[in-house]
């Protein structure tokens, strides 16, 4: 079943930003954020769904990125591969927790990040879930005001960028309100 776009923001250079109602493993992007923790551990949530739906080849190169750089920090992402999944790659960001401080500036950052490393591949489009709202506990407010500037700021930094759409699909529910207020609050 194809994702509803439940609300859409034009940026200069026919850059799309869309919140859409979906499941994110079926999103037609070339690759789907993953909010991730540090260890690239996919243990619950939408992070052990990817995992899954991947399969084995996610989870061994994520394993093989951490042993080779060590923990990733708060605010970075990196790539794997999608493995068993529709899209070219995953982008792991790693969102705060609530309690760590400036948790909407390293939310903005961990996404900008990932928009980043699509960039960086050449890829013209990125799905994203929410991140650090669910057992990271960041209130969603926050969460909601950080995905709105990260989308924009990354653009604002980035106008002549390969990634032409950024989707965030989220599930029906007070997040999702919150979004689309922020995006019709303006930056």
């Amino acid at each position: 079943m194809a994702a509803e776009v439940v609300a859409r923001e034009e940026l200069a250079g026919g850059k799309v930003f869309a919140l859409v109602l979906g499941n994110l493993l079926e999103e037609p992007v070339d690759a789907i954020v993953n909010a991730a923790n540090g260890h690239l551990a996919h243990g619950g949530g939408v992070a052990a769904a990817i995992a899954r739906a991947a399969g084995r080849a996610l989870g061994e190169e994520g394993d093989a990125i951490v042993a080779e750089r060590g923990e990733i920090p708060v605010g970075e992402a990196v790539v794997t591969t999608a493995g068993d999944l529709p899209q070219k790659g995953v982008i792991h960001a790693v969102g705060p927790y609530q309690g760590q401080g400036q948790e909407e500036e390293r939310l903005e950052k961990a996404l900008r990040s990932a928009f980043l490393r699509a960039h960086e591949k050449g890829w013209t489009s990125v799905s994203f879930p929410a991140v650090s709202s669910g057992i990271f506990a960041v209130p969603l407010d926050v969460c909601s005001r950080a995905y709105v500037a990260a989308v924009r700021g990354f653009w604002a930094d980035h106008p002549d960028s390969s990634v032409q759409s950024i989707r965030l699909c989220l599930f029906s529910g007070p997040l999702l309100d919150l979004v689309k207020k922020a995006l019709a609050g303006g930056p």
